[in-house]
């Protein structure tokens, strides 16, 4: 999605918190201007930054975004955003982005290290041994070929941890909800219907789940009973996943036969589990490979640009984010969409119940979540209080009860494509559609107030409707050229001869008041000029 971002003179200014890659350093620095600060206190700076650069160890918060009045952009290099308040950041209109693909193989990796480990019990052979104590049955493990391994979260993480596992020769099962039964397929893994399917089948149980209201203390007592006896359990996801008393409580039992933690619910953790000698433990290295923080500050640094440029974010956690290529198609139909919803607003003329975005053609085949979001933004650009973008305009419409949904059609009459922004307020609906014409992606209006109608989309509009006559457009014309005011496009439609009809045109400047005064004046049914930005 491009955020719309206004022009300002002065040079905008990023402050990078802590630390990322001397490349992603100099990308930021060749386009703004860019402050190193880590020890100063962030609530009397903030106000200063159009964007901030965190890692995990600095926490934004909403009383830190209400101080951040130029606040465009967070962007923290990393996996994860449970340091950042993204509720309060995308009600301020601010773009959160990370690094999402930048540690997935690192992740991956370390998580396959930390199975390696836990069914080999190799740290526990090096302590052995470098304290010169050689004891090899005492360190005896099992082989991971054959065994089952439960995946619980196949994102882009599970999946590598998938794909490595199923190459150690193990049968992989694995629970999300969210991911479609062929990508099972694919993967070559067994999807399981819910947890305790994979809590009854797993010798091993592996963590690649985000940490929120549903997923904390996912672990528990009661799920550790319903696993195998012996079951092994590795995280390297969040410390919050597990609840480390009652993995502690299962390790002592023998319920569970071991663990290998690269997250701890608080960090630095020092807590019971490092006294046990069934758990390998590791300081939070999932990401830590030099490929990895290379790739987080490089990542990081071209989504902070984007954002402050007004171009795409494709990492964006709090804005619809769409494949590149889906993007490519999706691009020319997002302004229109932006101009269409502020047009239907402008029409409709009183505030909305309900916003309803249809597509037509081919469009209706990709996601379409992009110009809903946009259609959005231009519905409620000048009419609220608040400043409105791509970020914030869905919560926006939320807050205030509107009824959002999208609609697809695979046919378009007369159009390839086409972009329909219905408006409702009480029992009227407001309907307005439009196109893209020629390699320029022109914006042409296609319809609105129940008339079809062919005319480009310009800043400055007006729309009247009146019954069909003879001397209209000559009165029109006339009016508009005593004021001054030079008409660039005109369309007239109508729905039976001597029946309504409805003139649109395009103006070079806004109308002034004496000639909105005189149309209004002059007999028409319907006035209305439109500015749409």
């Amino acid at each position: 999605m491009r955020i719309a971002t206004p022009h300002v003179s002065e040079r905008r200014r990023v402050l990078v918190r802590e630390p990322i890659a001397d490349s992603g350093l100099e990308l930021l620095r060749q386009r703004f201007d860019v402050v190193e600060d880590s020890e100063s206190d962030l609530a009397s700076i903030i106000v200063d930054y159009d964007a901030i650069v965190i890692r995990s160890a600095t926490t934004i918060d909403a009383s830190l975004i209400d101080h951040a009045h130029r606040l465009k952009v967070i962007g923290r290099a990393g996996v994860g955003v449970d340091n950042v308040d993204v509720e309060a950041a995308t009600r301020r209109g601010i773009v959160v982005a990370n690094a999402a693909e930048s540690t997935v193989d690192s992740a991956a990796e370390h998580a396959i290290a930390l199975l390696l480990a836990l069914a080999r019990n190799v740290p526990q052979a090096h302590a052995a041994l470098t304290a010169g104590t050689w004891d090899r049955a005492r360190f005896t493990g099992i082989e991971l070929a054959g065994k089952t391994l439960g995946v619980l979260g196949l994102g882009r993480i599970g999946r590598q941890v998938a794909h490595r596992a199923l190459g150690l020769g193990m049968r992989v099962v694995a629970y999300d909800p969210f991911v479609a039964a062929d990508r099972f397929r694919e993967l070559g893994v067994e999807s399981a219907g819910s947890l305790e399917e994979v809590y009854a089948q797993a010798d091993i149980v592996t963590l690649h789940l985000p940490l929120n209201d549903e997923t904390r203390g996912l672990l528990d007592a009661s799920a550790f009973e319903q696993m195998k006896d012996g079951v092994r359990i590795v995280n390297a996801a969040r410390g919050g996943l597990i609840d480390e008393d009652a993995l502690v409580g299962a390790i002592s039992s023998g319920k569970v036969a071991g663990a290998a933690l690269d997250v701890f619910e608080t960090e630095p953790y020092s807590g019971p589990l490092l006294g046990l000698p069934q758990v390998v433990v590791t300081p939070h290295l999932a990401g830590s490979t030099a490929e990895a923080q290379d790739r987080a500050g490089v990542v990081i640094a071209e989504q902070v640009a984007a954002a402050l440029d007004g171009d795409v974010v494709r990492t964006a956690v709090n804005i619809p984010v769409v494949d590149p290529r889906e993007l490519e198609f999706l691009g020319p139909f997002v302004p229109l969409a932006t101009k269409l919803g502020r047009l239907a607003m402008a029409l409709a003329g009183a505030w909305p119940s309900r916003i309803t975005v249809a597509v037509h053609g081919p469009l209706s085949e990709h996601d379409a979540r992009l110009l809903t979001v946009a259609a959005l933004n231009g519905a409620f650009q000048g009419r609220v209080d608040e400043a409105v973008n791509e970020v914030n305009a869905p919560l926006i419409a939320a807050e205030r009860g509107i009824d959002v949904s999208e609609q697809r059609f695979a046919a378009a009459q007369h159009y390839t494509n086409l972009v329909r922004v219905v408006v409702g307020a009480g029992a009227q609906d407001v309907e307005v559609a439009g196109t893209t014409v020629g390699p320029e992606h022109r914006l042409f209006l296609a319809g609105a107030l129940g008339f079809s109608i062919d005319i480009e989309l310009a800043p400055h509009m007006a729309f009247l409707s009146y019954d069909d006559m003879p001397g209209i457009i000559g009165k029109v014309g006339t009016m508009f050229g005593e004021a001054g005011v030079n008409i660039a496009n005109m369309a007239v439609s109508r729905t039976t001869e001597g029946g309504k009809a409805l003139m649109a045109f395009s103006i070079d400047s806004s109308a002034p008041p004496e000639l909105v005064e005189r149309v209004e004046a002059s007999g028409f049914d319907d006035v209305r000029f439109i500015s749409l930005g």
